[in-house]
């Protein structure tokens, strides 16, 4: 058994079990902790570090869910190994692979916004109810600090000359976001802002050579597919199981590799660590980017958020994020983190053309973050999110299926036999008017079949009208 070093201070602002998490997940990344050590049972931690067995079990629980540590039952919890990092592999904190001279960002072909099926619409007939994912939960945001964000958006002078790189405030207000909710350190010029993390895979894209072939997700987000196609590169389908990419099946020769890995979409898995920090030391040793797609990172609610890809290689991966999920769409704000070399080019190819994202919705989303608005949001979004999703579950379960998919997001999958049994079965729900998404709509290669059901666009009372006509279509299935 090994005894990790760890020092807890009850004088810290962070939660104890937050600081014994973090305290061993540093000795497993650092090898302190070798690869296949037991740990202490969570009782016997407990009373060596002084604290209740409530702390080390949330601690435990925690690294579970991120992958660091295994639990085998009645033998006990051990850690998890990392591979190791290619020989004379660089570590730098903001570098990046060699790349092709830019050429000029394309504008059109891919809308703002983030991973989730926001392009379908939301129009629908009378007493339609939405159970499609990718909307976020507007009833749960408040409308009093929305005006207010406005307002105080629109008290700032207007802008004199443009500046590619978004607007300062917002950037200042991402980079204290990305460290407090998601682990991230990042500088506000580390920070560049996009309209979304479509259009964010979109510009990336016009940045690799022309006939490229990028690996993405299948099933996956068909968005990010049709960014990479506009600009003239070859998607590879990768197969994904339930804890998400499968990362050996990345083939060789690839430019890049398009992932969801905190909350894979559509199917739910979260990758890993192991597997993090294998397809960071593969993108290293091979030479592609990681563009990592943070739809709905802070949207957990078994444990907090997972660390991200670009913690573990800031040097191979962009980090995408977007407050499409968490706030709105109107805002038209999201944001990237990428190697430095990669942000200049980037920024060359948008000054070339002149393009930028527009800094209205930046201006408001740094607003909210100021007031504290964005926080108590996130808080109550959470909340909000977390009960719709048991209702959601409870109702699937009471039709006689099953929900796929972590606590996570607002969205679950409902596994089906076969294409012809979903294609049934979303027929039956628009007859109830009833819409939810068919598995087949993210698939590539992938033959897999399922329904995906989403919980947060309709309001409270609509949503548990909806899964009654729900249960119903799925009890025939």
């Amino acid at each position: 058994m090994e005894v990790p070093p760890l020092v807890v201070d009850r004088g810290a602002p962070e939660p104890l079990a937050v600081q014994v998490a973090s305290g061993l997940r540093d000795a497993a990344a650092r090898g302190v902790l070798a690869a296949g050590a037991r740990l202490p049972s969570t009782r016997e931690l407990a009373r060596l570090l002084g604290t209740s067995r409530t702390v080390t079990a949330a601690a435990y629980d925690q690294l579970l869910a991120e992958g660091w540590v295994a639990a085998r039952r009645g033998v006990g919890t051990f850690v998890v190994g990392l591979p190791a990092a290619p020989a004379g592999a660089a570590r730098p904190r903001r570098g990046g692979p060699s790349a092709p001279a830019p050429r000029p960002a394309r504008t059109g072909g891919a809308a703002s916004g983030g991973t989730g099926g926001e392009e379908l619409g939301r129009a629908g007939g009378e007493g339609v109810v939405d159970l499609r994912a990718g909307a976020p939960c507007t009833e749960a945001l408040d409308r009093a600090a929305w005006r207010r964000a406005w307002r105080a958006a629109g008290g700032r002078p207007p802008d004199a000359l443009p500046d590619p790189r978004g607007d300062g405030a917002f950037r200042a207000a991402v980079a204290e976001h990305l460290l407090r909710h998601r682990g991230l350190p990042a500088e506000p010029d580390d920070v560049t802002a996009t309209t979304g993390t479509s259009a964010a895979v979109a510009e990336v894209a016009a940045l690799l050579p022309r006939g490229a072939r990028v690996a993405v997700e299948d099933p996956g987000y068909r968005r990010s597919t049709g960014a990479l196609r506009a600009a003239g590169l070859v998607p590879v389908p990768v197969p994904v199981d339930d804890d998400g990419l499968v990362v050996d099946a990345v083939p060789a020769g690839v430019a890049a590799v398009v992932c969801t890995p905190a909350h894979q979409f559509p199917t739910g898995g979260r990758l890993p660590v192991a597997r993090r920090a294998q397809l960071v030391a593969r993108a290293r040793a091979e030479g592609f980017l990681v563009l990592e797609d943070d739809y709905d990172g802070e949207l957990r609610y078994d444990v907090a958020p997972l660390p991200l890809l670009a913690s573990l290689g800031p040097d191979v991966v962009v980090h995408l994020g977007t407050t499409s999920k968490t706030v709105s769409p109107t805002l038209g704000a999201g944001w990237l983190v990428a190697p430095e070399e990669l942000r200049h080019r980037l920024l060359a190819a948008r000054t070339e053309v002149g393009a930028r994202p527009p800094r209205a919705g930046q201006r408001v989303l740094a607003e909210l973050a100021a007031s504290g608005d964005l926080a108590r949001h996130l808080r109550r979004l959470r909340r909000e999110l977390a009960a719709r999703r048991a209702l959601v579950v409870a109702a699937v379960e009471a039709a006689g299926h099953r929900a796929r998919g972590g606590a996570a997001g607002a969205h679950v999958v409902v596994p089906l036999p076969s294409r012809e049994e979903e294609e049934a079965l979303v027929a039956r729900a628009r007859a109830a008017s009833l819409a939810v998404g068919g598995l087949a709509e993210s698939c590539l290669a992938s033959d897999r079949a399922g329904v995906v059901v989403g919980w947060a666009a309709p309001r409270r009372s609509d949503l548990e009208r909806g899964l009654d006509r729900l249960v119903t279509a799925l009890r025939r299935t």
